[in-house]
């Protein structure tokens, strides 16, 4: 992708912050008062890599998804939200560009979504987003803490 003209990262809203502190504690808490206040046995030992474990898969998850990256070349939209997902949309297909909020009712949280009105999101959080239409294909909402100049870079680029 050449000629960058604008790149964001938006990073995990408080929601996923504060779930992910408070699991992370549980399991480290738990796992102290186990190994302090309890007469250890190989169960305990084995119950306590299987926490640990589960621990581990939970934290690459949310670090996985801790944000969301925006960038805008001079003929593509691309989003990146974690290793997996990724879309790339041509600006030459895009139809319109709006801003837009992306809300619990619309979308049933946060994350990779789908919309309950067949759209397609990747959000960090409830708030501003942007809200992609292609000529083919689903709308695609994205979060963003500045959706005004994205919408104002990409409809000047599908304008001209």
């Amino acid at each position: 992708m050449h000629g960058v003209a604008y790149r964001e990262w938006v990073p995990a809203g408080v929601l996923i912050k504060g779930l992910m502190t408070t699991f992370s504690a549980i399991v480290v808490f738990g796992t102290l008062l186990i190994v302090l206040l309890v007469d250890f046995s190989i169960e305990d030992f084995y119950g306590l890599i299987f926490s640990w474990g589960v621990l581990a898969c939970i934290l690459f998850l949310f670090w996985n998804y801790r944000g969301l990256e925006i960038k805008i070349s001079l003929d593509q939209l691309t989003v990146n939200y974690g290793v997996f997902n990724k879309k790339s949309i041509m600006l030459k297909d895009v139809v319109s560009c709006k801003i837009t909020k992306a809300s619990f009712g619309r979308y049933g949280g946060t994350g990779v979504r789908y919309g309950f009105d067949g759209s397609t999101a990747y959000t960090t959080s409830f708030g501003n987003a942007v809200e992609i239409v292609p000529k083919e294909g689903r709308a695609f909402v994205f979060s963003s803490r500045n959706p005004e100049e994205i919408c104002k870079i990409i409809n000047a680029k599908t304008k001209s």
